[in-house]
């Protein structure tokens, strides 16, 4: 073999063995990689009500879920039926809403799953006059113009109270308007009634000496559902499981601490501290998996609303259920 000849083969062989030393060197690297979970975002719609906006105020989620390397996104909607549109267009995975907006959405083809719900919670919600208004009574709503967010939890407050009242929906002049609109028609006297839900029922009272005609007691059951976007919630078990075990705990510990959590959402919702804990003491705490019980309640719901054509079909309210094994510890 000529010099040139085992110097080649000299060259090569220290190659292979520079090769082989950055292979095992990065070994580690490459198998720590390889265990690291994927980064993921969970995209959360909340309101200006109930626990999840407690949860966000904690910050104990994203402790929770940033081990499994998953932040979390919490994106503020006025009310239930505009979370739920956010849901169904991908924007968000994971909400809380009253006992309407889930029908309504269903309804329009929404492809969601209840996941859990609060207990009832009647006293949280109502139809509320003027300090000085001069109807009394809800079969004093006759002909009046009544304003509420169409689609949502007091949608269904106000058709049940208008059959006891023994008036028909048609005969009362209903003004569909978003929180924000609605307390503006109604301080300014371009409504009479106004049917609203905690926190916005609370500030009512509170700031305007709104005077409570009927709440919820005695005539509906007021649930707050956690709702997830299908394909979310069958891809992700482990992950709304975790969400629903944070949301017992902030439960457990608000329903302990009155006053911190009227400090912790007066500063998430910039409402003041006797406002929110107004709110606050009719909350209902205790999150539960959904039973065949609350969504035959639900199909009540359903049936009533597709009865007065406010839905376009009739639906089968447990077609959203998600099967609870899929959310059994695995």
């Amino acid at each position: 073999m000529s010099i040139e000849q085992k110097r080649a083969a000299r060259r090569y062989t220290l190659g292979l063995l520079f090769a082989a030393g950055v292979l095992a060197a990065g070994a580690p690297t490459i198998a720590a990689a390889q265990a690291k979970p994927e980064a993921q975002t969970l995209r959360i719609g909340y309101q200006k009500y109930g626990t999840l906006t407690l949860l966000k105020g904690r910050g104990t989620l994203e402790q929770r879920l940033a081990t499994k390397n998953i932040t979390v996104k919490w994106t503020e909607f006025p009310a239930g039926p505009q979370l739920l549109e956010g849901l169904n267009v991908g924007s968000v995975d994971f909400g809380t809403v009253g006992e309407a907006p889930p029908i309504f959405a269903q309804a329009a083809g929404a492809n969601l799953v209840y996941v859990g719900n609060e207990p009832p919670s009647p006293a949280s919600e109502a139809i509320v006059v003027q300090k000085d208004s001069k109807i009394r009574s809800l079969a004093e709503l006759k002909g009046k113009k009544v304003a509420l967010n169409k689609g949502s939890n007091v949608h269904y407050l106000l058709v049940k109270a208008l059959e006891k009242a023994g008036i028909g929906y048609k005969e009362i002049d209903i003004v569909f308007l978003p929180p924000a609109d609605a307390r503006a028609a109604f301080e300014r006297g371009s409504v009479d009634a106004w049917a609203i839900w905690d926190p916005f029922l609370a500030a009512a009272e509170k700031q305007l000496g709104a005077r409570v005609l009927a709440d919820g007691k005695g005539l509906v059951a007021n649930h707050q559902f956690y709702l997830a976007a299908r394909p979310y919630a069958e891809k992700n078990q482990e992950v709304v499981r975790i969400v629903l075990e944070e949301i017992a705990r902030v439960d457990e510990w608000g329903a302990r601490n009155p006053k911190e959590v009227a400090t912790i959402l007066s500063a998430q919702t910039g409402l003041d501290t006797e406002v929110v804990a107004l709110a606050a003491s009719r909350y209902a705490y205790g999150v539960k998996p959904i039973t065949a019980d609350v969504l035959q309640q639900q199909q009540k719901l359903a049936d009533a609303f597709s009865n007065l054509k406010l839905i376009p079909k009739p639906i089968v309210v447990k077609d959203a259920q998600l099967p609870a094994k899929q959310l059994a510890a695995q």
